[in-house]
């Protein structure tokens, strides 16, 4: 089923519950009220350099971390909205896929890797299956609920320069470069599409359980789905373009990367698994020797423009409920 009948489907059924908890508010009073929240957790990222079909790259390997802060208003003992600030960083190298045989080793001979720190603004509907109180003291102890919405994701993949003494004027500190400028697959080049944009938007979506610690304090635990608006949060989308068209060196280095002896983040040396790969009745043969390599030159897949980018969530959090009501000292 497509990913935005799901969302629809999930944003319907909280319009609808919205409307019958509005004609029961009517019958009993609640006491509306805020929380804020923070939070830590993981990251995963699911694209061109993760494939949904291998799980275990897409899940674990390609792990990274993210932290967030939020803020809640609760309109009814079910119903919930809540503006959120979430700082994830995503990741996969191809270098994970280094067995030949298997399905996806053409990635490890790609060579692709990459890392992008996103920011992401998030404004969702929260349905909890189990209502609170009328007041906030006297909220549900444990909560499961599930969300849903839209957000404003800002992102910029970068990737390492290439394990060779022609770079070594950058510094180890600044060996990740920003991949948007390069234009890796001719965006912005006459004929190609222009540069991609750095902002984008997502569609979360999810589930979470908290736990009431005392009137003040609940802790909980949220893992959910964000569908992006781009192609291009690993920077790999379409085709090898043609590579005297590029404008410059480092773009060209970077947009084909399939004639690196050394891994350029691990600095592992990839001649052996490569030639296993590439010319499987020859292992001993050196892949890099000729040239570019057949299957990864101009007019191949460097990426699948089909499907757009996912990332995935799950955090640790803990949220404050705020004081409905100021207490004023006694006027003497």
């Amino acid at each position: 089923m497509n990913y935005k009948i799901i969302v629809g489907i999930v944003l319907f059924t909280l319009f609808v519950t919205l409307q019958s908890e509005a004609q029961r508010r009517r019958r009993t009073p609640f006491e509306q009220y805020s929380t804020v929240s923070f939070g830590a957790g993981t990251s995963s990222y699911a694209g061109d350099l993760a494939p949904y079909r291998s799980p275990v790259n897409t899940l674990f390997k390609t792990m990274r971390w993210n932290i967030n802060a939020a803020y809640t208003k609760h309109y009814t003992p079910h119903l919930a909205a809540r503006f959120g600030f979430t700082w994830a960083q995503i990741f996969s190298d191809d270098e994970y896929y280094n067995r030949g045989g298997t399905p996806f080793s053409g990635a490890y001979v790609r060579n692709l890797h990459f890392r992008n720190n996103l920011k992401e603004f998030s404004l969702v509907g929260i349905y909890k299956f189990w209502g609170d109180g009328r007041s906030p003291n006297r909220r549900a102890k444990f909560t499961p609920y599930i969300f849903a919405g839209v957000a404003l994701l800002a992102h910029n993949p970068k990737a390492m320069v290439p394990d060779s003494t022609s770079y070594d004027r950058y510094p180890k500190n600044k060996r990740w470069i920003a991949l948007q400028p390069l234009g890796t697959e001719g965006q912005g080049q006459p004929g190609f599409e222009k540069p991609y944009s750095l902002v984008t938007y997502s569609i979360p979506f999810g589930l979470g359980f908290t736990w009431k610690i005392n009137d003040q304090w609940n802790v909980g635990v949220e893992g959910g789905f964000r569908f992006s608006g781009s192609d291009f949060l690993d920077d790999a989308s379409g085709f090898y373009p043609n590579p005297d068209i590029l404008k410059n060196d480092m773009a060209r280095a970077m947009s084909n990367r399939t004639l690196e002896q050394i891994a350029a983040r691990t600095g592992r040396d990839r001649t052996e698994t490569v030639a296993r790969i590439v010319d499987p009745n020859n292992p001993t043969a050196n892949p890099f020797a000729n040239g570019p390599l057949g299957g990864w030159q101009q007019g191949d897949f460097r990426g699948n423009p089909v499907r757009k980018d996912t990332y995935m969530l799950s955090s640790i959090t803990v949220t404050y409920v705020l004081p409905t009501k100021i207490k004023c000292p006694p006027i003497r």
